[in-house]
């Protein structure tokens, strides 16, 4: 397996199993060397906790990029993530001008809301700054919602798989090329991923589980990104990805003290198991 080295770009939550201190060490267990630019702090995520910080990190981006610049660092993918603000989708455009080698991976997980609502913080301005990124990712990896606010189509909790290929279709003419729409599910019963590349779309589902769990949208585009950086099909990157986030979602039900994320860290040998087969 080639050594890979690849840049996240996303926050840090001290405390919350999401972004940063999610990818991080996902990735790592990927076997790539990963690298990271923190786009702000907070003291815990920004879901259900209340009276977090949240430092903005933005001025820093650009003095990193200039720094790696002069070292000659470039990367084999960037993956982004939760960004702290609008502005800071133009640095990393730049970074993706500057740092990224030919024939480079670009993913981007458009984290911004979910259950038909923006995450605490964000705004129209910073949807349609987002917009931007998504149109250069050669794989874009938003859930239901983020889809909806992207292409401007009415979210809906309750739809059919021509909606779903109609958010695809939307998110295609903005720029990107390959398309993982995650948290779907037609029956109410099971919820998965729908795949679309050039060999078509693919749908992937799995028993629902009824628990809110943060972070495992994280979860899911770090193993995604991790799994396909080495060489895994598009379809069975996202299928490895969706089976290690439900390992992940189970080995926590039995904990209900433990609801701001799920315990991914113990079950990381399955996952690179799973990468060895």
């Amino acid at each position: 397996m080639a050594y890979k080295r690849i840049l996240t770009i996303q926050d840090v939550s001290c405390l919350g199993q999401c972004s940063l201190t999610v990818a991080l060490p996902i990735l790592s267990a990927c076997g790539h060397e990963t690298c990271i630019i923190p786009s702000a702090v907070l003291s815990t995520h920004t879901g259900e906790f209340k009276g977090y910080t949240f430092r903005d990190l933005s001025d820093d981006i650009p003095m990193i990029r200039k720094h790696w610049e002069q070292e000659k660092i470039s990367f084999d993918a960037i993956y982004t993530g939760y960004l702290g603000s609008a502005q800071e989708v133009g640095y990393v455009l730049d970074i993706f001008k500057s740092l990224l080698r030919p024939e480079g991976l670009i993913v981007v997980d458009p984290a911004m809301a979910d259950n038909g609502r923006l995450y605490a913080g964000f705004d129209e301005q910073y949807v349609k700054a987002i917009k931007n990124l998504c149109a250069e990712a050669d794989v874009l990896i938003p859930n239901i919602t983020e889809a909806a606010l992207l292409t401007g189509r009415e979210y809906r909790e309750q739809y059919d798989r021509a909606y779903a290929e109609e958010l695809i279709d939307g998110l295609k003419a903005m720029g990107a090329c390959d398309v993982v729409l995650t948290g779907v599910g037609f029956d109410g019963e099971h919820t998965g991923v729908m795949v679309s590349s050039a060999k078509g779309t693919q749908y992937y589902k799995h028993r629902k589980i009824e628990r809110t769990c943060h972070g495992t949208g994280d979860i899911f585009a770090s193993v995604f990104t991790g799994a396909y950086l080495r060489g895994r099909d598009i379809f069975e990157a996202a299928k490895i990805a969706a089976d290690f986030t439900l390992t992940s979602i189970k080995n926590t039900l039995d904990d209900p003290e433990h609801w701001y994320g799920v315990k991914f860290e113990t079950v990381l040998p399955e996952l690179i198991k799973s990468l060895e087969n």
